[in-house]
């Protein structure tokens, strides 16, 4: 009689003439969705590796190069929602595509530049163009799509496939850099991206309903949706809503201060940091992308814990505990590698980003069907945030010959993060969409 039940129910989810899969495709889409992301990351890895030598080939000061990174990292997060809603009107496929192809275009560019202008406008703005259209959107937006459960185990996974690229591509990029100069690795970069472009374009699939599937974990089968115009329109329709939702402002200015902490911080200022006390470069670099490996450990070990758990105290407890980290880094840095700094190398790799999945499960929660484009406009805050330390760590340095008061400050800032976390509400809201 069960069987029978269950059966039927299958039946119900899946549209006519379709027979039961082994594996639901949505893990194949979360599979190619990874390994985009790891792809990309190649592009994300480069801006730490860069500062010095553009400073000693073109004399730019660090607040020079750390003012293009800032663009590059503001853009990130500033497109983000607007590709949310491209990925709605376009698909998926069509807009991942021509983000790698853009990224290809800013990368191989820098190769010929002479002047700062040039490192802003060709890793500035063309590559956080294309990065931003490749944001947190677009795993959220697979993740909302495909899945309806373990949709906090998927995020998780989805996160952590930048910190495998990083992982990848990082040792291999700090020792061009070192033994070739900057040019080899962007060039690197750039055909990293062209190379994911006819993966994504053969594999990755918009929507369930183009296999003729339901989502996995949805007991009913989802028609594709018809393509949302004014994609613009409804990103800052979307926005307008969401601002005058006091859960935006907390959840925006908490993941400010996460991307303070981590991209703006540790991913561009952390290898110049420690080469500041004796450290090689090659060195430094391979300690980054070992935050890398327990990142992969740590957020998908998050996403396991958000389904679980509440999302708001795992927030608390993960910006604590970065914040009490930082604090501790400028008594850990020497000219070699020690025990401590391993110690502070995993600890802050599994807390890396954490953050992802607990602040997806909120805009969730809070949100509903327009939580992928509110989740790009909180991932612009955290971008925000990053660009403002990367331009500020860079000024910082020149100005007193070190770190030390970024390191500290971010700490603080964490703190104020994990008590903003704690006071989220828990009472969902409406749609935010604009007629």
């Amino acid at each position: 009689m069960t069987q029978t039940t269950e059966s039927a129910r299958a039946d119900a989810v899946r549209p006519p003439g379709r027979m039961p899969t082994r594996v639901h495709r949505a893990w194949f889409v979360a599979a190619v969705t990874f390994v985009t992301i790891i792809g990309a990351a190649a592009f994300r890895s480069v801006p730490g590796l860069f500062i010095d030598p553009l400073h000693q080939e073109f004399g730019w000061s660090r607040g020079t190069i750390g003012a293009a990174v800032s663009v590059n990292l503001a853009l990130y997060g500033l497109t983000s929602p607007f590709a949310a809603a491209l990925m709605d009107r376009f698909g998926i496929r069509r807009v991942v595509a021509v983000a790698l192809v853009v990224i290809a275009v800013g990368s191989g560019a820098t190769v010929w530049m002479t002047a700062a202008w040039q490192l802003v406008l060709c890793w500035g703005l063309l590559v956080g163009l294309g990065t931003g259209s490749m944001a947190l959107a677009f795993a959220a937006t697979v993740t909302n799509r495909w899945f309806t459960g373990r949709r906090g185990l998927v995020s998780g996974i989805l996160t952590a496939a930048s910190a495998s690229g990083q992982l990848i591509f990082l040792p291999v990029l700090s020792w061009m850099v070192e033994h070739h100069g900057w040019r080899p690795a962007s060039v690197t970069v750039s055909l990293a991206a062209l190379a994911v472009v006819p993966f994504v374009w053969l594999l990755l699939r918009d929507h369930p309903a183009d296999v003729g599937l339901a989502p996995y974990g949805a007991t009913e089968f989802v028609p594709r949706p018809a393509p949302v115009r004014g994609a613009a329109r409804r990103a800052v329709g979307v926005l307008l809503s969401a601002v005058r939702t006091g859960p935006f402002w907390l959840l925006a200015g908490s993941f400010a201060i996460c991307g303070a902490s981590t991209n703006g911080l540790v991913q561009t200022h952390f290898v110049p940091a420690a080469h500041d006390h004796g450290m090689p470069i090659t060195a430094a670099a391979s300690l980054l992308a070992v935050i890398g490996v327990f990142d992969v450990l740590g957020t998908v070990a998050s996403g396991w814990f958000t389904d679980r758990f509440s999302p708001r105290r795992l927030l608390a407890v993960y910006y604590a505990l970065r914040g009490l980290s930082l604090l501790f880094l400028p008594m850990l840095m020497a000219p070699s590698v020690h025990p401590p700094m391993v110690f502070f190398i995993v600890f802050y790799g599994l807390d890396w980003v954490a953050t992802v999945p607990p602040t997806l499960a909120l805009c969730r929660e809070q949100y509903g069907e327009d939580s992928a484009i509110v989740f790009g406009w909180v991932l612009a805050s955290h971008q925000i945030g990053a660009a403002l330390v990367a331009f500020l760590g860079g000024v910082a340095r020149d100005a007193f010959g070190s770190y030390d008061v970024v390191w500290y400050a971010s700490g603080a800032l964490c703190a104020a993060a994990a008590l903003m976390s704690l006071v989220i509400r828990r009472r969902p809201a409406p749609s935010l969409a604009l007629a």
